[in-house]
């Protein structure tokens, strides 16, 4: 098999991975749908619109930033395998009432922002146990392809579903209840993952003990993360570029609409030309068979917010969308090397945890810099929010660097633990930084 498509050659993995491209598209498809029914519902000026898509997008990731350290925690406590069970389920769920709510036209914006603050709810529950469980369905030695293939699939929904989503809405006449019938089908993919979790062969999967119940395990983990230097210095850099630069929801939408007087077509394929260089870094990431190196994940960042910036200096409609791939290539070339060498430095009974925490800082920035960003582009225009974003990135980077860059500090010990295990992991994760 294909360095690149390593770790399918395990059944489950492969299970997952069938269920992960049908779900992830119908996400990306719900994406689109739910920016539309946003910018159709609110009537108003093109500064409130973009406030009203701020809102929006900020509720879906408060609680990431709410209740991430938590959800890692219980995904540390149970079998992953059934939370995912129920947290695909519960987000069906949500997403099947906000798709009759639109079908039936009595959507209004309120409603549109509480579904998203639930199915955000639900995403923060889902997303350290869909992290964590990846090192339970394969070995040490196919990790790093299976999280580039985790990437690959995301965004080859990423590539598919946007422009899908934008083609559904315009052919059922670019309305409210057009957007339901999209939302709808986001509703019915989550079937897909639950069906392949309950394939899985039991017997072939890996878990991590879990952790039993104790005072004090949030603060555990907390400890350890600031123990580790080189942890911290990729916690400070997804930060800014989370925050700041990925609002890739907000900024497309308003490039496309006020800058460029562009539809939802238009919109959505904007989405699908992101998503050409974010499946290729995705699939550079999977060929990678050494753990990734603290650089990349600097270089690349850096890269992104340069990136940013000249995009939103792009004069044309044609000139933006040249220059998506290429953002989309640096964010995936961060995110997969940041993921993995996380992923890999970290002690199996605390990787729930450092996860949650990740995914936290990493999207649970969102609801602060989202409305921001949406305000940014109310106030000085959509170009600023790109230019300002991709901006704030690069000092952020640099800031972070300069803070953290001095190598890992190993202070974390549990009880009267000798030097073994998480530290030595440690010092090896940063001499190959």
């Amino acid at each position: 098999m294909s360095p690149t498509f390593r770790a399918l050659h395990v059944r489950n993995y492969r299970l997952y991975a069938l269920g992960g491209v049908v779900s992830n598209t119908g996400t990306w498809m719900q994406r689109i749908a739910q920016d539309w029914l946003v910018l159709q519902l609110h009537g108003g000026s093109e500064a409130q619109a973009a406030t009203a898509l701020g809102i929006t997008t900020g509720l879906q990731f408060l609680p990431i930033l709410l209740f991430s350290a938590y959800a890692g925690l219980v995904a540390d406590r149970i079998s992953k395998r059934r939370m995912l069970q129920l947290t695909q389920a519960f987000m069906g769920l949500t997403a099947g009432v906000l798709a009759v709510l639109a079908l039936t036209g009595v959507a209004q914006p309120w409603m549109v922002y509480l579904i998203a603050f639930v199915f955000g709810t639900g995403t923060a529950f889902d997303a350290p146990a869909r992290q964590s469980f990846v090192s339970e369905m394969v070995g040490p030695e196919d990790l790093t392809n299976a999280v580039g293939l985790n990437s690959a699939s995301f965004n080859l929904a990423r590539l598919v579903g946007p422009a899908l989503s934008g083609l559904l809405i315009a052919a059922f006449g670019s309305g409210v209840r057009a957007t339901g019938l999209v939302i709808a089908l986001n509703a019915v993919s989550y079937l897909t993952v639950i069906l392949a979790l309950r394939a899985m062969r039991g017997a072939e999967l890996t878990p991590t003990a879990p952790v039993s119940r104790g005072r004090g395990q949030l603060r555990e983990g907390l400890a350890y993360v600031r123990g580790r230097r080189d942890i911290m210095l990729i916690l400070a850099v997804i930060f800014f570029v989370g925050t700041f630069g990925m609002n890739f929801q907000i900024t497309s939408a308003l490039m496309a609409t006020q800058v460029y007087g562009k539809g939802a077509g238009e919109y959505g394929l904007l989405g699908t030309t992101l998503a050409i260089g974010s499946l290729s870094g995705a699939l550079i990431g999977a060929r990678r068979t050494t753990r990734p190196r603290m650089r990349l994940v600097v270089g690349a960042a850096l890269a992104f917010g340069v990136l940013e910036v000249a995009a939103g200096l792009m004069p044309t409609y044609l000139a933006f969308a040249v220059l998506t791939p290429a953002l989309g290539l640096s964010t995936l070339l961060m995110m997969n090397a940041a993921n993995t060498y996380v992923q890999l430095g970290t002690q199996p009974a605390m990787r729930g945890r450092v996860l949650a925490l990740y995914l936290m800082i990493f999207q649970g920035g969102t609801p602060v810099g989202a409305p921001i960003i949406g305000w940014v582009g109310g106030t000085l225009g959509a170009r600023w929010t790109m230019i300002g974003g991709g901006a704030i990135a690069v000092v952020g980077v640099l800031l972070a660097v300069a803070v953290f860059s001095g190598g890992p500090r190993l202070r974390y010990r549990r009880g009267r633990r000798s030097r073994t295990g998480v530290e030595v992991e440690a010092e090896e994760a940063a001499l190959a930084a």
